[in-house]
């Protein structure tokens, strides 16, 4: 591989890198919408009419999976942070890529400034 290609993954690396910064509402979950029966027997539900959509956020809490109701007034935000996450599951795939194609051509870790 070329230095020029090599320049072109480090510069790449550093764009992704550089998005992070913007990905500031991140939600790691997962979306559901519920419908349903009530108990009141003569409710157009029980018709196949059901009540909803009802959105929670699905998150794994300290190893335990838990639903967050999420209001109307917040369904738009919220699903912007897990479309988020799935943005930086992407960026840390492609960097993942990147570096390991910089280790193949010994050039991982060179001339790359120290984050302290």
């Amino acid at each position: 591989m070329s230095n020029i290609n090599v320049k072109k993954l480090i510069n790449e690396r550093s764009q992704l890198l550089e998005e992070l910064k913007s990905l500031t509402q991140i939600l790691h979950g997962s979306w559901v919408e519920r419908y349903s029966i009530c108990s009141r027997k003569n409710c157009k539900c029980h018709k196949g009419e059901r009540h909803g959509p009802r959105h929670y956020l699905v998150i794994n809490n300290y190893g335990r999976q838990r639903q967050k109701y999420i209001p109307n007034s917040l369904v738009d935000s919220t699903q912007k942070g897990v479309r988020q996450y799935q943005r930086l599951t992407d960026i840390i795939d492609r960097i993942t890529c990147i570096n390991l194609e910089l280790i193949k051509e010994r050039k991982y870790g060179q001339n790359e400034p120290t984050v302290m």
